[in-house]
């Protein structure tokens, strides 16, 4: 798939000849170059937007997450573009934009792309746009498929407030602060995270928020394999005790909304040797108390410690 001539010059005004679509190329900073950032299918090829395929063959550059990626993918659209390619990914992403943006500032129409979904999202791309927006570039996007918003939507789990928190540190120490701090958090949260790795989460999840605490693991979204498990937190640990393998989206329901317990250390105390005296460990006690005080679970352990 090329584009004809009169296509190309009608970048010139926005409109394809004759048409009453405006086509891709309809730019509103005509005196620079235009960033656009396309999705990418997350699994399946046909749920590429059709924009996809014209921006493949109207760019000037392609910046791609992996050039191989990028061939299998003009491939499979049937498309062929002449535009000059270049690799831009996590280990090159600093050095490389200035390169883009000098393409930019020279008129030319950048595409960037990564393996799957959207740009940006948990995937190169933000330094790129910081730059292109810094020099009164115009940025746009061609909109599709996104593994955050899917996962969300097949969650089961509420969806009128939610947030993205990407991947999750990988030091142990540094993914409990981040959900210490994550623990009073009312909105719904998505995670990406390594197969490998997921049950480690799901444990630290379930450590910080409660194992009763609803999720959904979300596996191999829109691909031959797909999987959506549900449950609470202790289940999904016990699940994910064997081999997890492919792509991964965790969601987790957000904290009960409002405190049921007053803010005062002294009442923290007196509760968690309630909850003990019934015969709950001391961990699982504290667990209670902060979800019902709406607290980091260290402030009710240092309550009942460090008297």
């Amino acid at each position: 798939m090329t584009l004809p001539s009169a296509v190309r010059e009608s970048c010139a005004t926005g409109w394809v000849g004759g048409t009453t679509a405006p086509y891709a190329c309809d730019d509103h900073a005509m005196s620079s170059g235009t960033l656009v950032l396309a999705a990418t299918p997350i699994g399946r090829v046909e749920d590429a937007p059709p924009r996809l395929a014209t921006e493949l063959v109207a760019a000037d550059v392609i910046a791609a997450e992996d050039t191989r990626r990028l061939r299998r993918l003009t491939q499979d659209l049937g498309v062929e573009t002449t535009a000059r390619v270049l690799s831009y990914f996590e280990g090159n992403e600093s050095g490389r934009t200035p390169q883009l943006l000098e393409a930019l500032l020279a008129g030319q129409r950048v595409l960037l792309v990564t393996d799957a979904g959207m740009p940006s999202v948990s995937d190169p791309g933000y330094r790129l746009v910081a730059a292109a927006v810094a020099h009164d570039v115009h940025v746009t996007a061609v909109p599709g498929p996104s593994a955050v918003l899917t996962a969300l939507a097949v969650s089961g789990l509420p969806v009128d407030r939610f947030c993205f928190e990407g991947f999750l540190p990988r030091k142990a120490g540094e993914r409990s602060r981040r959900l210490a701090a994550l623990a009073t958090e009312e909105r719904t949260m998505v995670f990406f995270e390594a197969p490998h790795r997921t049950h480690a989460v799901l444990a630290a999840f379930a450590e910080a928020f409660g194992g009763d605490r609803p999720a959904a693991v979300c596996r191999e979204l829109t691909k031959t394999y797909e999987e959506v498990v549900r449950g609470p937190l202790s289940d999904l640990v016990t699940w994910a005790e064997g081999e997890v393998r492919g792509e991964i989206t965790l969601v987790v329901q957000g904290a009960p909304g409002g405190a049921t317990v007053e803010a005062d250390p002294a009442v923290w105390r007196d509760l968690v040797a309630e909850i003990e005296a019934e015969g709950v460990t001391r961990k699982d006690a504290i667990l209670e108390v902060a979800r019902r005080a709406g607290v980091p679970k260290r402030e009710v352990y240092d309550a009942v410690h460090k008297v």
